[in-house]
């Protein structure tokens, strides 16, 4: 049967209005990227209290697909499928809540979370997986590798490449290579391959209560070692856990593309010999309360909310791969092009995911600053004065690669609110 022939059987079974005909047809819709028709299909099965279609209704108004953006309307839809007993929706509240701007964050994000965890909800394993798996007693590490298990056991590959990781090296449990082996096996055979080499024994576990699920401990102050005042340098050993930076790894190679740099003159991406990297820039709808925990810790330890994050860009640069001397700050014309209100870019923050053989260090030509890649170590620095002027001193690049490959996360912080939840 053709694909048409699909859809127009779609169509005859929706016309009736049944509920789940219409929220069966509105996602072969999203599927061809026929996004107003597929929103007001899943509002119809929402309105007809359908609470599959509910939540699809709902993430597609938190990231603005097929309809204006709006996550208070958004959040209503949860609620609504939450009250009819969906543990799926209760992930998408704590995955909301957790940003604390559309919705509050309190308590309820945990137990939220460990409603969908008791549903065997991959993604809600995965994420309470990484948060026990930064933790250092023995009985959180089982929970970790058990939480892993879980999700990999339903089809999450994501979990199973962490999984594969930690048994391979013995992280939380007794080394057991052949275990390992038999899952990067079964991942190889659907075309999914093998982890750079990341490890992070100086994590940073502060803050963390033992046995406890509450991923508010993202947010533990943390102590930035500063190296430069002009410009305005500071790092920190440690942010990110094995698991952290495997999960970003993970989820952008797949979604490499060539770099890209804004023109001076237009404002716009174009891809030019100043950077020869790949990157992934993961669409905010990708996003699940693994990756959103990670670019949270990410926030906090820049001082800047969430809120006023870009998206979050994974970088991997191979041998002889460079970002040449740049600055971060936008030109106006890009500003305009891209929520002008959230204003220029006021910090970054990078975070190295994996060991680099030979060079790639991030250098700051002003005052000869050169920082060693390391998996886990942030890098924190200022793009703007504190009167909100480019910052000229903010110059940096990253050095070629000269053995290896580097992997990189980058988070953008804007002067202002940039996301709406």
């Amino acid at each position: 049967m053709s694909e048409d022939t699909v859809l127009l059987e779609l169509r005859r079974q929706a016309h009736h209005g049944s509920p789940q005909a219409l929220y069966q047809l509105a996602t072969a819709l999203v599927l061809r990227h026929e996004l107003e028709e597929a929103f007001a299909l899943h509002r119809r099965a929402a309105e007809a209290g359908l609470a599959n279609a509910q939540i699809e209704c709902a993430r597609m108004l938190l990231y603005g697909v097929g309809c204006e953006a709006d996550a208070e309307l958004a959040s209503a839809w949860l609620l609504r499928a939450e009250h009819a007993g969906s543990p799926i929706a209760s992930y998408f509240l704590a995955l909301v809540a957790l940003g604390g701007f559309a919705l509050p964050r309190d308590g309820r994000i945990n137990e939220r979370l460990l409603r969908a965890v008791r549903a065997n909800y991959p993604p809600a394993l995965r994420a309470v997986a990484i948060h026990f798996g930064r933790k250092p007693g023995d009985a959180d590490q089982t929970r970790c590798i058990q939480m892993l298990e879980l999700a990999a056991g339903h089809g999450d590959a994501v979990a199973a490449r962490l999984l594969a990781e930690r048994l391979a090296r013995g992280e939380g449990c007794a080394r057991q290579p052949f275990a390992a082996r038999d899952i990067w096996a079964q991942l190889s055979a659907v075309g999914i391959g093998a982890m750079p080499e990341i490890a992070v024994p100086e994590y940073r576990p502060e803050g963390t209560t033992p046995g406890s699920l509450s991923l508010e401990e993202v947010l533990s102050p943390v102590a930035l070692k500063r190296q430069s005042l002009r410009p305005r340098v500071s790092t920190l050993d440690g942010l990110l856990s094995a698991d952290e930076c495997r999960l970003l790894v993970a989820t952008a190679e797949v979604r490499l593309q060539r770099s890209q740099t804004v023109d001076p003159e237009t404002g716009l991406p174009v891809p030019l010999q100043i950077r020869t990297s790949s990157d992934a820039a993961l669409d905010p709808i990708l996003e699940d309360m693994a990756l959103r925990c990670v670019q949270l810790r990410m926030a906090s330890a820049a001082g800047v909310p969430l809120s006023h994050a870009e998206h979050l860009t994974v970088l991997r640069y191979e041998p002889g791969q460079e970002y040449r001397p740049h600055r971060d700050y936008r030109p106006p014309g890009s500003i305009e092009r891209d929520r002008p209100q959230a204003g220029n870019r006021l910090r970054t923050i990078c975070v190295y995911l994996n060991e680099v053989e030979a060079g790639g260090e991030t250098h700051f030509p002003v005052s000869g600053l050169k920082v060693a890649p390391r998996p886990g170590r942030a890098v924190v620095f200022d793009n703007l004065h504190p009167d909100g002027s480019p910052d000229v001193d903010s110059l940096h690049a990253g050095l070629p690669v000269e053995r290896g490959e580097k992997w990189l996360a980058t988070l953008w912080l804007r002067q202002a609110p940039y996301r709406n939840f």
